[in-house]
C-alpha cells in the first residue's frame, strides 16, 4: 500500500511508554500518526478522557482507526466502546487482534501495557493494520452492536 493511513493513537499515564514505542512502529510500517495524548508517564491522568479523544477524532474523520493503551487495555476499551461509532476490542496477542479485525470490524483496539510486553504489543498492532473484515456471516453481529 503506497498511501498508507494516519493511525490516531492514546493512553493514559501507564500506557505511554508503550504509546512512545508503538508510534515509532506505526511510522516505521509507513503510517502517520495522530497522537492524541497523554505527554507524559509522570501525571496521573483518566483513561476516559483519552478514549474520547480518539474517538472524536474518528467521528471528525481525521483517523480511522486507532490504537489505545492504558494499564491493562480493559478500562480505555470500556471508554471507547460507550461511543456508538466505535467497536474496540481489547487484545493480548497477534490471534485476538486478527480475530477482533475479521469477526468484529473493530476500528480501534486498546493494549494492556502492564499485561504484555511491548513486542507482542507491536504485533497485535501489524496484525491489526494488516487483517481485513470477512463480512458475510458477521454482519448479522456487528450490525447488532450498532
Amino acid at each position: 500500500m503506497a498511501d498508507k493511513d494516519i493511525i490516531g493513537i492514546a493512553s493514559d499515564h501507564a500506557g505511554f511508554e508503550f504509546k512512545a514505542a508503538l508510534s515509532a512502529e506505526l511510522a516505521a510500517l509507513g503510517h502517520g500518526v495522530l497522537d492524541l495524548g497523554t505527554d507524559s508517564a509522570q501525571t496521573s491522568v483518566d483513561y476516559p478522557d483519552f478514549a474520547r479523544a480518539l474517538a472524536e477524532a474518528i467521528k471528525a474523520g481525521k483517523v480511522k482507526r486507532g490504537i489505545l493503551v492504558c494499564g491493562t487495555g480493559i478500562g480505555i476499551g470500556i471508554a471507547a466502546n460507550r461511543h456508538p461509532w466505535i467497536r474496540c476490542g481489547v487484545v493480548h496477542d497477534e490471534t485476538s487482534a486478527r480475530l477482533t479485525r475479521e469477526h468484529n470490524d473493530a476500528n480501534v483496539i486498546a493494549i494492556g501495557a502492564r499485561l504484555i510486553g511491548v513486542e507482542t504489543a507491536k504485533d497485535c498492532l501489524k496484525a491489526f493494520l494488516s487483517t481485513a473484515y470477512q463480512g458475510g456471516r458477521h454482519d448479522r453481529r456487528v450490525a447488532k452492536l450498532a
